[in-house]
Formats: C-alpha cells, structure tokens, sequence
C-alpha cells in the first residue's frame, strides 16, 4: 500500500480477524502492511475494496492535519495496493468484499 521496503516494519495483516472462523494466518487472508495502515485498516479508517483499491473514511478524507496524514493516509485515497505476482498469494477478494462492507457500513 505504501510501498514501504524495510520488511521488519512491516505487518501480517488479517483481512477476516481471528475471532472469524475463516480468519485463518494463512496467505490469502492477509496483506502486508506497514503498522501505520495495519492500524488504520484494524480500526476502519482505512478499507480496501475487492478491486484491490484503498479507501479511507470521509471524515478522515476532510481532516486538515499534519504531513503524516496527508501523505501517510489521504493520498492513498483510490490507489491500488501492490498484489503479489503469483496468483496464489493473492488477498482473497471475496474476503476483501466482506471486510469493506463492513468498511463502508460503519
């Protein structure tokens, strides 16, 4: 999503949490994040659609604050995240469906 490199900073993030019986740590139930987006994608800020697309909440969209937010959210707002080439890695879209109605209903 940010395209953020240095791997120990990055996250296994689940797209179905644990507490779903689906919510396995298994690849296509997960997404490498940097701890900034895993944050905003546990706590709803952040959404990514089945077409692989980031979204962020409007009211976070409207916020005025610092360069963090700006750069490090607002302006992923309709970017694709980066996919693994390997079919077989990719986030599953069904659960990425799932989670983003979830995402637009809060």
């Amino acid at each position: 999503m940010c395209r953020l490199r240095h791997t120990p900073l990055l996250d296994a993030a689940h797209i179905l949490p644990d507490r779903d019986e689906r919510g396995n740590p298994e690849i296509p139930n997960g997404m490498a994040l940097c701890r900034i987006h895993h944050g905003a994608y546990d706590v709803g800020i952040l959404g990514v659609d089945p077409d692989y697309k980031v979204h962020l909440r409007a009211d976070v969209l409207e916020e005025h604050d610092g360069p963090m937010l700006r750069h490090g959210l607002q302006e992923l707002h309709g970017v694709g995240i980066q996919t693994p080439r390997r079919a077989e890695h990719l986030p599953n879209r069904g659960y990425l469906a799932e989670r983003f109605k979830q995402f637009l209903a809060a």
